[in-house]
């Protein structure tokens, strides 16, 4: 019985899928796992895997071509199965994608063709839209230079958006003719970023226009300010571009155990990381090497010349979060809980936790579980204002606060209810240690239900957030302090933390808030009810 696969949602704001590359053609046998296409969503180029075994019968969208969420993808069958009645005579597919062509072609001839015609076999890419708030892009770095020859594949460029820096792969095969965006120059989305064709083609009128407006000329100073830190961190930037080859499946095993999939050998095709990989992974003896702080980055150091003002262009990252926060401050009436937590029997937990071999959890782990484990009890806080209604969420995504140079990225862990403490430690650890290196992906930062801001590591004892949109609530963390408290009526010496949480009053009632701090400061203190 063939079975008829559809363009899947990939992320929550996704309308339509674009078929970047199929890896099966008609007639090929696909068997369960097997890479079936590349789907570019509204965020990024994600993996496609077939659910069912047979041969390939039919390909509804072409490699290039666009298509609604829930159309026909393909149909998987038996090999001479008759499919005319699922496809309505094949015809209608091809003839959508050939209208939809047609529809864009207009639209690349505005963008590309307004200076001049484009010469045979030249390809023009434009600035591609990575993010769905995605207004434009910032070449952080050119991987290949005018006159290189790019493959199909090869890293083109690392482009900054608003939310992460990302790797741009080049579609197809040539020679780099022209870059139409200066590395550290900003360009708008569609517009002229690169010209690739045939060795010695004269492209210099082609997109001229288009491609001279958005370059942002920088002056000779910050060109070699940024050379320089080009220069201090080149393994970081070199670490942050390799990309692991892994299916969607086994990189969803590997954060929920908590494996760090850069030391996983992969089996599959390419030695690309699958399921079974996971599954059957043994770690490694550790050394004792200390873990990264989670939030220890902070902004880049201005330097200070007396009676000489300067100034620092903002990032793009930077440009957002003071949108973000601007709107959510002014959108959103805030309030402020505060509530001091007797921190005695979690550092001892703590302690027995890590005499463990191979396990160090730090507080922060142990607050983000408490956190999780809180929202179960109280779904309200778990929530998100829509306009005429209230979403609850049905997981717990708890996002956390990493500081980074251009000011601050919020990854989240998905179902963190559902981790363990080293899963929890080992995810946050991995994910702050690429957010400072801007290795972080779209998709992991997005789909946050909660957040949580930790100061503590820098002797902050009690500050408030601006809550992260769309969330309801963020929790402060601060320093944990000893100091004299009264136990049983005696003065005695005890370690406190204080915690602030910043609620939505359209979303979250003083009292629900409240509760939800008592439940909080009821596991901290005794860490043994987490385990009830």
């Amino acid at each position: 019985m063939a079975e008829v696969i559809t363009m899947p949602r990939l992320s929550d704001t996704m309308t339509e899928g674009k078929v970047a590359k199929w890896h099966k053609k008609v007639g090929d046998k696909v068997k369960e796992g097997d890479i079936l296409a590349e789907i570019e969503t509204d965020k990024a180029v994600q993996d496609f895997e077939s659910e069912v075994e047979g041969t390939l019968l039919y390909v509804g969208v072409e490699e290039g071509a666009a298509a609604a969420v829930d159309s026909v993808l393909a149909i998987i069958g038996n090999e001479g199965e008759d499919i005319s009645g699922l496809t309505g005579g094949a015809a209608a597919p091809a003839a959508g994608t050939e209208e939809k062509k047609s529809e864009e072609q207009p639209k690349a001839e505005t963008v590309e063709t307004a200076s001049a015609e484009v010469p045979a076999g030249v390809e023009i890419i434009t600035m591609p839209r990575l993010s769905d708030t995605m207004t434009e892009g910032k070449v952080a770095k050119w991987h290949k230079n005018v006159g290189d020859t790019v493959k199909e594949g090869d890293l083109l460029a690392e482009i900054e958006t608003d939310k992460a820096v990302q790797d741009f792969e080049s579609e197809f095969n040539g020679v780099l003719l022209k870059q139409g965006v200066e590395e550290g120059g900003a360009a708008p989305v569609d517009s002229v970023l690169a010209i690739i064709g045939p060795a010695g083609t004269d492209v210099s009128a082609v997109g001229a226009s288009k491609a001279a407006a958005p370059v942002s000329e920088k002056p000779a100073e910050q060109k070699a300010e940024t050379k320089a830190e080009e220069k201090a961190a080149p393994a970081a930037n070199a670490s942050s571009s390799d990309r692991v080859a892994i299916s969607p499946l086994a990189k969803k095993m590997a954060q929920e155990k908590g494996v760090d999939i850069n030391s996983v050998q992969g089996s599959g095709e390419n030695g690309r990381i699958v399921k079974k990989d996971i599954e059957n992974y043994q770690p490694a003896a550790k050394s004792a090497a200390p873990a990264p702080a989670a939030s220890a980055a902070a902004q880049v150091a201005v330097s200070f010349v007396q009676g000489e003002d300067t100034e620092t262009p903002n990032s793009q990252v930077r440009n957002v979060i003071a949108k973000r926060l601007s709107e959510s401050k002014f959108s959103a009436p805030h309030y402020y809980l505060m509530v001091e937590i007797n921190m005695d029997k979690a550092i001892e937990a703590r302690k027995e936790i890590n005499s463990i071999p191979d396990t160090k959890i730090s507080f922060n782990d142990m607050i983000i579980k408490a956190t999780a484990i809180a929202l179960r009890k109280h779904p309200q806080v778990n929530s998100s204002w829509a306009g005429d209604k209230i979403i609850h969420r049905g997981n717990i995504n708890i996002g956390v606060a990493v500081a980074i140079p251009d000011g601050l990225v919020v990854p989240v862990l998905k179902n963190t209810d559902q981790m363990s403490y080293t899963q929890i430690s080992a995810a946050v650890k991995d994910m702050a240690s690429r957010a400072k290196n801007k290795g972080l992906k779209a998709n992991e930062m997005e789909g946050s239900t909660f957040s949580i801001s930790n100061l503590g590591m820098f002797g902050i004892e009690t500050f408030t957030s601006i809550i992260n949109q769309p969330n309801s609530a963020i929790l402060s963390v601060g320093a944990i302090i000893e100091k004299p408290i009264v136990k049983n009526g005696q003065i005695v010496v005890g370690n406190t933390m204080k915690l602030s949480l910043a609620c939505d009053h359209r979303v979250v009632d003083g009292a629900t808030g409240a509760q939800f701090l008592q439940t909080l400061r009821t596991y901290l203190e005794n860490p043994l009810t987490l385990l009830l």
